[in-house]
């Protein structure tokens, strides 16, 4: 594999597992309410963790999940955890009035109008950078897939490393031009059709939890869970 077959494959990996398209109608309602300047900060925010986040994985992930004795299986169970926890914050009627809290008002109060919206953007990120940016957005297949990938790399040495740090920063430029798209999808749904979507994704993320959850412990046991139901659904196959 050349370089420009590393940086491709990596590029066209990540934007399939962290899907920031599909994740765009979660980033809106989880920051439902916020003024667009505000929701342009908070997504510059989590596009930035979430690139260095992997960043870090790539260069130290495996070295990482050795150290501390944790294997991709139980990392994938836990962040199943954390999503069906989200999932059912999300079917709650209060779920997005719970991201407005006093504090946050509080806050954006004092100082100027730009310090304003940098302390609500903080307060935000620091909200959902858990479980929105981890897992939902970097989970096991993500992280997986930069340790593989660093493995790679170190074949093309220093500049197999840099093509791949341009691929994850790169997923992380696409990540916040999509949730710049937030703000054009909440005019047009309105606060109706926010509490609208935000039930049903609450739904799906419990259902992707669960999924998580089955794959882990598929991996983990090998064979107590068969491989028809820890992959997700596919449709049968007719007959001819």
């Amino acid at each position: 594999m050349n370089l420009l077959e590393l940086g491709v494959n990596f590029f066209v990996s990540l934007f399939a597992l962290i899907d920031p398209i599909g994740n765009v109608p979660i980033f809106a309602a989880a920051t439902s309410g916020d003024t667009p300047p505000q929701r342009r900060l908070v997504a510059f925010y989590i596009a930035l963790f979430a690139s260095l986040f992997l960043a870090f994985f790539y260069f130290t992930g495996l070295g990482l999940l050795q150290f501390f004795g944790i294997s991709l299986s139980a990392f994938r169970i836990a962040g199943g955890v954390l999503l069906f926890l989200l999932g059912l914050d999300m079917s709650r009627t209060d779920f997005m009035e719970g991201f407005a809290a006093p504090e946050t008002v509080a806050a954006a109060a004092k100082g100027t109008a730009k310090q304003a919206v940098r302390a609500h953007a903080r307060r935000r990120f620091e909200r959902i950078v858990v479980p929105f940016a981890m897992p939902l957005l970097i989970g096991p297949g993500a992280i997986s897939t930069a340790i593989i990938q660093a493995s790679e790399a170190a074949k093309h040495g220093a500049a197999g490393y840099a093509v791949g740090t341009v691929a994850i920063f790169a997923v992380g430029l696409v990540t916040l031009l999509a949730f710049m798209l937030a703000d054009p999808i909440s005019r047009v749904l309105g606060k109706v059709g926010m509490a609208i979507v935000v039930r049903v994704l609450g739904l799906i993320l419990c259902a992707m939890a669960v999924q998580f959850v089955l794959v882990g412990v598929s991996d983990a046991t090998h064979g107590v869970i068969t491989h028809s139901v820890a992959q997700p659904y596919q449709k049968p196959a007719t007959k001819p």
